[in-house]
């Protein structure tokens, strides 16, 4: 008898401390993801220490409820308040290393094609997940919020966001898809003149107001064209992005060509949107901001 009072007390702690431990191996556990290029990315089940290696991952994180979770990101990053005070690793040119692996990230979040191929490699190499967000058009936005949500374990937070980005988009597109075309050139930089390409972000944005970017048929996100080959295409609508100084002097360039119709009738404008650089969710309202613009090329004498 006193044998078993021992043995019965001493079975109980061993099935408890067995019990136990499984529940502690089965919370650890790894847990598997797909990013939005279709890799798979293995990460610990608790999985809360993130670092952000674009302003708009960082702000897309934050918009799917995990930004307690964001330990690092880089300069720049401004959208919401809260991720100024986010520590910085570095920026769109260098990235400090060291101070990535000091804050022990679960995973790294990065934008296809803001991150450098070569850091995505390194940061891998020592043995860090990557998940990369890659988002080219505007409707692939609140799906792209969804998966961030399964990453980061807030599917909820981010279902909702998402849901309200995809009515937003409903609402531009009602507004402005079906308007009268407008043929824009959107210009980012002077001699040589860079543009935007068809895959690009920005182009899915004019397509929603209404417009058509006149250098769709290029493939390269901003690809460099030469003056002659804009003069030719004739825009109805030469938008450009640059603060004011150089806007002006790029303005100016423009006013030496009066048979191109945009110059004609008066239709140079100056956009310049940080929320559509960044590529958060807020590029949805900045996308409304393009839009007033094409709608105003569309009315006579504006």
């Amino acid at each position: 008898m006193i044998a078993a009072r021992r043995t019965a007390p001493f079975g109980a702690w061993l099935l408890g401390a067995t019990l136990a431990a499984s529940g502690a191996a089965s919370a650890a556990a790894p847990r598997e993801v797909r990013d939005d290029t279709g890799a798979t990315v293995t990460v610990p089940a608790d999985n809360c220490r993130i670092v952000s290696l674009a302003p708009g991952t960082t702000a897309m994180l934050f918009a799917a409820g995990a930004g307690r979770c964001v330990i690092g990101t880089i300069a720049h990053s401004k959208e919401p308040a809260e991720a100024a005070a986010v520590h910085v690793v570095g920026d769109a040119e260098t990235l400090d290393f060291e101070q990535l692996m000091a804050l022990r990230p679960t995973v790294v979040v990065v934008a296809v094609d803001v991150v450098q191929r070569v850091r995505i490699d390194r940061i891998r190499a020592l043995g860090i997940p990557v998940y990369q967000v890659h988002v080219t058009a505007l409707a692939q936005m609140p799906e792209s919020l969804r998966r961030l949500g399964v990453l980061t374990g807030t599917r909820s937070a981010a279902e909702a966001r998402a849901a309200s980005l995809a009515a937003q988009l409903d609402a531009v597109s009602a507004r402005y898809l079906a308007r009268a075309p407008v043929s824009v050139l959107y210009q980012i930089w002077d001699r040589p003149l860079y543009t935007i390409g068809g895959k690009h972000v920005i182009n899915d944005a004019l397509r929603l107001c209404g417009a058509r970017n006149i250098f769709a048929d290029l493939e390269t996100a901003a690809p460099a064209v030469t003056r002659e080959a804009a003069i030719v295409r004739d825009p109805d609508l030469i938008l450009i992005s640059a603060p004011p100084a150089p806007a002006g002097e790029w303005r100016a360039e423009w006013l030496k060509f009066p048979n191109v119709r945009a110059v004609r009738d008066g239709h140079i404008m100056t956009f310049l949107d940080e929320r559509m650089d960044r590529m958060g969710p807020s590029v949805v309202d900045a996308t409304l901001s393009l839009c007033e613009l094409v709608e105003r090329a569309r009315q006579p004498g504006n």
